[in-house]
């Protein structure tokens, strides 16, 4: 069973439907038939690499007087996934190249711990995850070869696996993220609860 997983590294209920997937997973007799690919999705392509205004003081902009109390709900989900939401830290930049790093890291059978290190890094810590000197950071403590990773930043390996993503998004309905995809069927948010998330992998699993 394939569950396609697109999300950006710039959306915290990214990290907590990670979390949540985790917990489904490891509620699996045998996860061995699960295949998980991350797929890209950026958020916000038109943004630089250059960090501007926060997360919080852009979720201000969009929500006005009731951004207080959504952004410390966003913080107090994460809080219940262990995980520490910093808002006020993070600040929106282009995800294109922390996308083309997570293929290189699909390729090496390191997704997931590439995706774990920008989701932590950008929502945490309040890193620029456009900084090319990060993302080389990152990916090598993801356990990719600094080389490789110098070659994929300093050029465009990966580049059209990225625009492939958003092309199959836009085929398959995907409208935000996280949205899982199940053996290509109907998208669904894959920021459920981890009891609702491992009824669907074992539903898909059964046929």
């Amino acid at each position: 069973m394939k569950v396609e997983i697109f999300a950006d590294v710039l959306c915290p209920w990214c990290y907590i439907g990670k979390r949540r997937m985790t917990a489904a997973l490891e509620g699996l007799a045998d996860r061995t038939g699960v295949e998980i690919v991350w797929r890209a999705y950026e958020l916000a392509p038109e943004e630089g690499r250059v960090p501007g205004p926060t997360a919080a003081e852009a979720m201000a902009g969009w929500w006005g007087h009731e951004a207080a109390d959504r952004v410390a709900r966003i913080r107090a989900l994460g809080a219940a996934e262990g995980l520490e939401l910093n808002l006020h830290l993070a600040r929106p930049v282009n995800t294109f190249d922390a996308h083309r790093l997570c293929r290189l890291a699909s390729d090496h059978g390191r997704a997931d711990e590439m995706m774990e290190r920008l989701l932590g890094a950008y929502h945490s810590e309040g890193l620029n995850v456009a900084d090319p000197q990060i993302l080389q950071r990152l990916s090598e403590e993801a356990g990719l070869d600094a080389a490789r990773v110098r070659t994929v930043l300093t050029g465009d390996d990966y580049a059209e696996q990225v625009r492939s993503d958003r092309r199959r998004a836009a085929e398959l309905g995907v409208r935000g993220v996280p949205s899982l995809v199940i053996d290509g069927s109907a998208p669904v948010s894959g920021v459920q609860p981890p009891t609702d998330l491992h009824r669907l992998l074992q539903r898909g699993l059964s046929g």
